[in-house]
């Protein structure tokens, strides 16, 4: 029960069928806490404790890191809501 916890949790939000309002979100936690975000909408990281903001800020300024957290919500989100939605459709 002593100790530190990490995780990460990333999640792909929508309310259309067409997933045009697709969110990717990736949060990174520590102690139960976010510390660090990236928000697709935001287009870059946002950090929300001291150890946060340094490496949001650390983060924002690898372009290589940014674009493929931003491609996420083609690559990963809708990608994997299409294959979801089209097993759904074949069942019902």
């Amino acid at each position: 029960a002593h100790g530190y916890y990490w995780s990460q949790w990333t999640k792909c939000i929508h309310s259309s069928r067409d997933f045009s309002d697709m969110v990717y979100i990736d949060n990174y936690i520590f102690n139960k806490d976010v510390f660090i975000q990236f928000n697709s909408t935001v287009g870059e990281y946002v950090g929300y404790t001291e150890l946060g903001v340094f490496n949001a800020r650390r983060f924002n300024n690898d372009p290589n890191l940014l674009q493929q957290e931003r491609a996420e919500v083609e690559t990963y989100c809708k990608h994997n809501a299409e294959i979801r939605q089209a097993a759904i459709a074949d069942k019902t």
